[in-house]
């Protein structure tokens, strides 16, 4: 089927120009600068007044399946996520039961190919004693190692550091990037401890970002690259959220940081209004925080922008620092809240574009994906600016059914996602019979 999707604007490597892109069958046949020539076309997509990007591809998101679907599930989540924009995901290790095994890997490809309606891929999970599993892993399957140096792990705490070094140095062996969550717990234990003492069995959650504060966040990351240094590993640091932890990146390729929504759209006076809604792990920190976050999105500190999606019941965010869990549902909002950083002239859309699908693509090794080129698996998204609409539980389409963003206005619109070809998401109208395909690697 030849699809040609004409009158818009392509962004893509550093550069927007108006033009016309042909998609034949599952791959971008051709891109024209200015007008495509005549021809017959089996669908024709006016893009006019919208801009053509690449599919976000998201690395990091918790879908929660298997064991945890009374949050979220594959099907539910990868709606949410083709309704953004977003046409790949990595998810995490840290489920029921976890991704720390072979046999729970084979079951979540399994589960990837039933029920995930955009791209898939699995991160497998260290522990304190599974390194010797990673020589049998297939490198072209998974895009890295998930790390967990800090508590909100579900048990998944690497806290021997000769396992962390046997980590590290397998991981290099093997050439698979290592993403770590780093936050230190004895630092983050002795501070829950202390506002216990001062306010009670659960601190209002106003305190969350002293308890897993920044000393916290920066002795793990400094640990993280310390190893990463002595190895050689490739290192991916997760939701960054402290300006003192980027003096860590732009230096070393083999060392680079994520940054993720929350982190780039709340601050700390947010806990007034929003509570546990934006609870997450690491905590939202402080303006200048958010401000040091935003300027490195530009100048090459960052690489990757992910959501750490991770939908709860509503009943489980009740609560304060103790009590409330700690995550929130980001995959459908991702690329309109960049947007939206866009217009506040924050970065640009081509820089955006590359954070978002070109560097993840880079960084993990992704095939024939995050990119507009010729040959290139059609995953494409079409957004349409100065198209207002507002966040409302009727238009959320994760299985949670509650979002941190309900309420608010936004001016940018996902109108089309493409996955491999296939128009899976037009104008609010969904085809949830589509199945993504699992992504291949290196």
């Amino acid at each position: 089927m030849k699809i040609l999707i004409k009158g818009g604007t392509i962004v893509n490597e550093g550069v927007s120009f108006k033009g016309d892109l042909l998609v034949d069958g599952e791959q971008i046949s051709e891109i024209f600068q200015g007008q495509a020539p005549r021809g017959t076309y089996d669908q024709v997509v006016d893009a006019s007044g919208c801009f053509v990007l690449p599919g976000v591809i998201d690395d990091h998101v918790h879908f929660r399946e298997p064991g945890l679907t009374r949050k979220a599930d594959i099907e539910s989540e990868s709606r949410a996520a083709a309704y953004g924009g977003v046409t790949s995901y990595f998810e995490m290790p840290n489920t029921v039961p976890q991704t720390t095994t072979l046999e729970a890997l084979a079951d979540k490809w399994e589960l990837g190919a039933k029920k995930s309606h955009v791209n898939y891929s699995f991160f497998f999970g260290a522990t304190n004693d599974n390194v010797g599993l990673f020589g049998k892993l297939d490198v072209h399957r998974i895009p890295g190692i998930k790390l967990f140096m800090g508590s909100s792990t579900g048990n998944m705490l690497v806290d021997r550091y000769e396992s962390l070094q046997n980590v590290f140095r397998t991981a290099k062996a093997l050439d698979l990037p290592v993403m770590t969550h780093c936050e230190d717990t004895e630092i983050i234990n002795r501070n829950m401890a202390a506002y216990k003492v001062k306010y009670g069995d659960d601190p209002d959650v106003k305190c969350h970002p002293e308890i897993r504060s920044e000393e916290a966040c920066y002795e793990s990351s400094r640990m993280a690259v310390q190893l990463a240094k002595e190895f050689d590993t490739r290192l991916h640091i997760a939701h960054v959220t402290t300006a003192k932890e980027l003096e860590f990146f732009g230096k070393d390729d083999h060392i680079t940081g994520e940054a993720v929504i929350a982190h780039l759209c709340f601050t700390d006076a947010d806990y007034l209004t929003k509570k546990a809604l934006i609870k997450c792990n690491p905590a939202v920190k402080t303006l200048a925080d958010r401000t040091a976050l935003r300027a490195a999105l530009s100048d090459g500190r960052i690489t990757v922008v992910g959501t750490d999606h991770a939908p709860h019941e509503w009943k489980d965010k009740q609560g304060g620092c103790a009590k409330a869990a700690s995550g929130m549902p980001m995959v459908q909002f991702s690329l309109v809240s960049m947007l939206e950083l866009v217009d506040e002239g924050v970065l640009t859309i081509e820089k955006m574009v590359e954070l978002m699908a070109h560097n993840p693509a880079r960084l993990f090794q992704v095939n024939r994906r995050g990119f507009l080129r010729e040959g290139y698996q059609a995953d494409i998204v079409i957004v349409r600016p100065h198209a207002p609409w507002t966040v409302g539980k009727e238009n959320i389409q994760s299985k949670c059914k509650w979002s941190p963003m309900e309420g608010h206005e936004y001016q940018w619109r996902v109108e089309q996602t493409f996955c491999n070809g296939h128009l899976i998401y037009n104008k609010g109208v969904f085809d949830d019979s589509y199945r993504g395909e699992e992504i291949s690697f290196r």
